[in-house]
């Protein structure tokens, strides 16, 4: 059934990673990476799933997952350095799944993570974006990218993300930035509006 969601797993090197998949009818498909493992992020969370109801709406296919150490992914948290192989992993999946162009979207911790992917060559990330990138929780290294971002959300209230380096990177790789006036880092009751700017830039 187009859209809807169910679970699946997947060999990930010698783990095993946990996702819920919906095929749409497109031949794009997201991978939704979730925030800190280690501070209650999972692919249950409120981005999230506002990510994959806007993709699933258009058609596209849709695939949030745990990072190792969450839920039923095995293994342990790995500071990034293994999160990195679990989204290149589940991208590796998407396409097995039929998917040809893959949007990235990486919310907080999992823009992180995002951002070392896109160091590396990888041909069928479409396009990418960041949800409240913390920059200054993380040490976000943007040199050196493959892909910039197509889109950068964040709040003008997060405390974990400095909206004036943000700017600065935005500018210097002409990377669109949509800041949400009133916004802190977990879009409680900014679920729709975030849902909005998706829509509107669909990339």
């Amino acid at each position: 059934m187009i859209g809807h969601e169910k679970k699946v797993t997947w060999k990930n090197g010698t783990l095993s990673s946990e996702g819920l998949f919906s095929r749409g009818s497109s031949d794009r498909g997201v991978v939704i990476c979730h925030p800190h493992p280690q501070m209650g992020g999972s692919m249950h969370n409120n981005v999230v799933e506002t990510i994959q109801r806007v993709y699933a709406r258009h058609q596209d296919s849709t695939l949030r997952f745990n990072f190792r150490g969450v839920g039923e992914s095995t293994g342990f948290y790995s500071e990034g350095r293994g999160e990195t192989k679990d989204v290149a992993a589940a991208c590796d999946y998407i396409k097995s799944r039929g998917v040809r162009e893959i949007v990235l979207a990486g919310y907080s911790f999992g823009a992180w993570v995002c951002l070392n992917l896109l160091k590396e060559d990888q041909p069928d990330i479409a396009s990418v974006i960041f949800i409240s990138p913390p920059d200054k929780y993380f040490p976000f290294d943007w040199a050196g990218m493959k892909h910039p971002p197509n889109l950068i959300v964040c709040g003008n209230h997060d405390p974990f993300c400095d909206v004036s380096a943000i700017e600065v990177i935005t500018r210097k790789y002409d990377i669109p930035l949509v800041v949400i006036e009133g916004g802190d880092h977990f879009y409680l009751e900014n679920e729709e509006q975030l849902a909005r700017i998706l829509e509107g830039k669909m990339c």
